[in-house]
């Protein structure tokens, strides 16, 4: 078997944590003995960075570079712990939408479903869009795993009952939506009632809310992120970069508060205090309970 070194240019919570990882380091005086380096982008600003890595690591054995931020090469099966650290697992590569700022569908031809390995933290594209039989086969080896699942990728306007019956099966710790444009906040709504209905609260569903794109407002952008909160997720900010990965000091700012788990539900809690103080009395009984209790966070 092939020993792959895998060097990546910035590190995050997936980067592997094997000893052939590296991340953005060259290969030193004693390099490690490998038949084959990869350079793993994930994301375009890196791009020039993984050029030099590579130049830096060609002495050692073949490179490549690839990855998600580097070409527009449908990805390959999914293999365990080379690219991403164990526990994650990606079941479906591809999405139907064509989403302006979004290169999934311009890399990947349809959606293709992936043999189905074993892990608990989903990092499909968009798990939701597969066909019914694979669905229940994630749900089925998430069934099995030791930890409780984390879910990304979850598109609100595909959500139907049979799919809350599988959440509600295996319990996931968490389920990550999305509010990027605004024709997502009506199935957000709906999805929040199907999920608050069934049991889920504030503290398992969140919503990555795009913000800082060339037509963003910060204003705009706060009341995406409110209405995200009261259709019954946590919302963090999810911050637009150009290709060079340039973003602009006060959206950075703006992000930076609406990111941290602490800082947004201090957001979230201002505004409960504020519904509340403004309700009548015949509506307050009508604000959910757990959005009281957010409101002393």
């Amino acid at each position: 078997m092939n020993r792959i070194a895998r060097v990546f240019p910035e590190r995050t919570a997936a980067t592997p944590d094997d000893p052939l990882v590296f991340v953005d380091c060259e290969p030193g005086l004693f390099p490690p003995e490998v038949d084959e380096v990869h350079v793993s982008v994930a994301f375009s600003w890196h791009r020039r960075r993984a050029e030099e890595l590579a130049l830096a690591w060609k002495p050692v054995a073949p490179v490549k570079i690839g990855g998600p931020g580097w070409s527009k090469e449908p990805g390959a099966d999914f293999v365990p712990g080379m690219y991403l650290k164990r526990g994650y697992v990606i079941t479906s590569r591809g999405c139907p939408n064509r989403c302006w700022f979004c290169s999934v569908w311009q890399r990947e031809s349809g959606l293709k479903e992936l043999p189905i390995t074993d892990g608990y933290i989903v990092q499909d594209d968009n798990l939701l869009a597969c066909s019914e039989r694979h669905i229940r086969g994630v749900f089925d080896m998430l069934s099995r795993q030791r930890r409780r699942a984390h879910l990304r990728g979850l598109e609100a306007k595909l959500l139907q009952p049979w799919h809350v019956e599988l959440l509600r099966g295996i319990n996931p710790a968490a389920m990550w939506f999305a509010y990027d444009t605004p024709d997502d906040e009506e199935p957000l709504r709906a999805a929040g009632r199907q999920l608050w209905e069934a049991g889920f609260t504030h503290n398992k569903l969140y919503c990555y809310v795009l913000v800082g794109h060339p037509r963003d407002t910060i204003d705009s952008a706060e009341t995406r992120l409110r209405r995200a909160w009261r259709a019954g997720f946590l919302p963090f900010a999810m911050l637009w970069r150009d290709l060079e990965g340039k973003r602009d000091p006060t959206w950075r700012r703006f992000a930076r508060t609406w990111c941290r788990p602490a800082s947004v539900k201090v957001q979230c809690a201002l505004e409960a205090v504020e519904a509340l103080a403004t309700a009548p009395n015949r509506q307050r009984n009508a604000i959910p309970q757990d959005t009281m209790e957010l409101s002393f966070l």
